[in-house]
């Protein structure tokens, strides 16, 4: 009879473990979070607009341009030896495809308090100076940057509209050549931007981007 109460107390035992597992199994298992919130988007994602403040004190969102049929949108900023490269070429791609619907809309990404090179007056004085043709941006609060995913400056996202969304379809270095352009021998955007004017796939959707990494408060 003892040996029978031990028994029952042992498989009253067990069926309690059991159900604790099972209960807490959910629990412990670690949660699939989003791609894109996590880690930035990737190729195919639909991206997110944004109300940034421009050197010219006026407010820019995606939503704005009308007529445009997608973005190059570039994380860039001022101090980077990497971005102030890179700047004629940026000026030079929306030259080119800004009256072919792809505008170029460049953001700092950077915390002034951090690097004061990029702080809001000196990007104003930086854009005068070199006679930006497009919106520079300021992520005030560091919220757009990371949901695009940019880690670098330069760091490109270009972007189609299908359907009302703005849809990455490439995601990383302008070019193969930062110290001279006269050495380029693969022209990453410009090629992808030819491609979606074409209505061709784009051969090289991403690449890694070459730069300074963006300045976080911390």
């Amino acid at each position: 009879m003892k040996n029978f109460k031990i028994l029952i107390m042992a498989f009253v035992v067990g069926i309690g473990l059991l159900s604790f597992t099972t209960t807490n199994h959910d629990k412990n298992e670690p949660k699939k979070e989003n791609k894109s919130s996590a880690k930035g988007y990737e190729v195919g994602d639909a991206a997110t607009d944004f109300k940034l403040k421009n050197v010219d004190g006026k407010m820019v969102s995606l939503s704005d341009f009308k007529s445009a049929k997608g973005f190059i949108v570039v994380f860039t900023c001022n101090h980077c030896p990497y971005a102030k490269k890179y700047e004629d070429r940026i000026i030079a791609l929306d030259k080119k495809y800004k009256s072919q619907g792809y505008p170029v809309i460049a953001i700092n990404p950077n915390d002034s308090s951090v690097q004061p090179e990029d702080g809001y007056a000196q990007m104003i004085e930086r854009a005068k100076q070199k006679g930006f043709t497009f919106p520079y941006l300021v992520d005030e609060g560091q919220k757009i940057f990371p949901q695009y995913g940019a880690t670098k400056t330069p760091h490109v996202f270009l972007l189609q509209k299908e359907g009302g969304k703005n849809i990455v379809k490439y995601i990383g270095a302008i070019d193969n050549n930062y110290e001279n352009p006269n050495d380029v021998s693969e022209y990453y955007v410009q090629d992808a931007v030819n491609a979606l004017l074409k209505n061709e796939p784009i051969k090289m959707t991403k690449t890694v981007a070459i730069g300074c990494t963006v300045k976080v408060k911390k």
